[in-house]
């Protein structure tokens, strides 16, 4: 189908308004400004939520900071811990502040966001290790954050999907924590950037696949890198024994392939997955809810899936 109607009227305010961003003829500083001067002129106060508290946990090259949202209800909430996009270059807790507070509430549960280490200063795998041991801290004091430890999840979006992805299979290999449930909103799982969408709508839908190419050579080290499934989970030779699954991808979106291939080789591994493509719209549409009718329901298809993990 063609971008839905809401959709294209946002592509086409942004781009009258100079906040279509070309992230590959910047800095990281210049994108990471320009990525919240952008968000601060579109973001609306988030909803209340019963308590929000921004402290530090250990980390495995110094304290990670975090932001902790209990929702109204008594404990033991179950927990989720959120890692944000912004293709491990840009964005932080402030930025998926108001989705991260829409959760809390919608799902009933404490969200721990997660501050992790940004490339190119902190390069691969410097974010899926803080987001690990972010993880394991969460899971081991959940009792004080009057959380339930037996119902643990992980969410993520975009380059934060790919953490939530990440996640799960360090944690499998590791031993720890458990975890019940993983919701991998718009995943990257592939570093080659070479699939059918990435070729087919490489630019003009938002997220264009120069900026990929720009955040996936800021991450990585080297080529190998990119088959690493730590960093590219599409790579893993055993996805047997993972958390079931909600893979969310946007028809308009270079990411899209690779999101439903990965959501198609955990099927095949006996993981229980979800999969949904979001028709006519773009990367990013469930941070985009307050103008676009498609990222309510995909987030009302999270917190439906959540809530029933939960409950197990």
């Amino acid at each position: 189908m063609p971008l839905e109607p809401q959709t294209k009227a946002l592509i086409d305010a942004m781009e009258s308004a100079g906040m279509v961003l070309k992230f590959e003829q910047m800095t990281p500083p210049q994108a990471r400004k320009a990525m919240e001067q952008a968000a601060a002129a579109t973001r609306g106060p988030g909803e209340p939520v019963a308590r929000v508290e921004d402290r530090s946990v250990p980390g495995p090259n110094g304290p990670i900071p975090i932001r902790i949202y209990t929702p109204d209800g008594s404990a033991p909430f179950p927990v989720m811990v959120f890692y944000h996009g912004g293709g491990w270059v840009i964005g932080n807790i402030d930025s998926h502040d108001a989705l991260c507070r829409k959760l809390t509430n919608a799902i009933g549960c404490v969200t721990v966001s997660v501050d992790y280490r940004l490339a190119p200063e902190d390069k691969f795998p410097a974010a899926a290790e803080d987001c690990y041991a972010a993880t394991v801290w969460t899971s081991e004091n959940a009792t004080a954050l009057g959380c339930d430890p037996r119902r643990l999840a992980v969410c993520g979006d975009s380059a934060g999907g790919n953490l939530a992805a990440v996640v799960p299979l360090m944690a499998r290999d590791r031993g720890k924590p458990p975890i019940v449930f993983q919701a991998l909103l718009y995943p990257c799982t592939d570093g080659s950037l070479a699939t059918g969408s990435m070729k087919e709508l490489a630019e003009g839908y938002f997220l264009t696949r120069d900026a990929m190419v720009w955040f996936w050579n800021h991450y990585v080290r080297d080529d190998n890198d990119r088959k690493n499934p730590y960093a590219a989970p599409i790579h893993a030779d055993n996805l047997k024994g993972l958390p079931p699954a909600l893979v969310i991808t946007a028809e308009y979106d270079p990411l899209r392939d690779e999101g439903e291939a990965y959501a198609a080789k955990l099927k095949a591994a006996g993981v229980p997955v979800t999969c949904t493509r979001y028709d006519g719209t773009i990367h990013g549409f469930v941070s985009m809810a307050d103008n676009l009718d498609k990222g309510k329901e995909a987030i009302k298809q999270v917190v439906s899936a959540l809530k029933t993990a939960f409950k197990k």
